[in-house]
């Protein structure tokens, strides 16, 4: 039927896998480091849920109103909401100090 003119012998499988036998050659699970980091998770799961309850659940008017207090005070949405869910409260005008800390805790800009 076939002549041996063009005819390929199949390749030794055993010969193309490097991986044991019942592996699945995956990548190595010692090198995966988990999402918390090398050590135990503690208390991980707590603060993400914290985290993300903080951050994505404020309603749309909470949010607008935090962004022009921001502005009027100079800082940005994230460091107004970081204050309050820092220290528990809003920032005021007469919190000069404060905010110039703040402001001063800001990365460097190159220009």
């Amino acid at each position: 039927m076939h002549g041996t003119k063009g005819t390929r012998t199949p390749p030794d499988i055993r010969e193309a896998s490097s991986t044991a036998p019942g592996h699945n050659g995956g990548p190595p699970l010692e090198a995966h480091t988990p999402e918390w980091g090398s050590g135990g998770i503690g208390n991980y799961f707590y603060w993400k849920a914290g985290h993300r309850a903080a951050w994505n659940n404020p309603s749309p008017g909470i949010v607008m109103f935090r962004i022009r207090k921001a502005e009027r005070l100079g800082l940005s949405y994230q460091e107004y909401t970081l204050e309050i869910l820092e220290r528990g409260r809003h920032l005021q005008i007469e919190d000069v100090d404060r905010i110039a800390e703040i402001k001063s805790a800001r990365p460097a800009r190159h220009t």
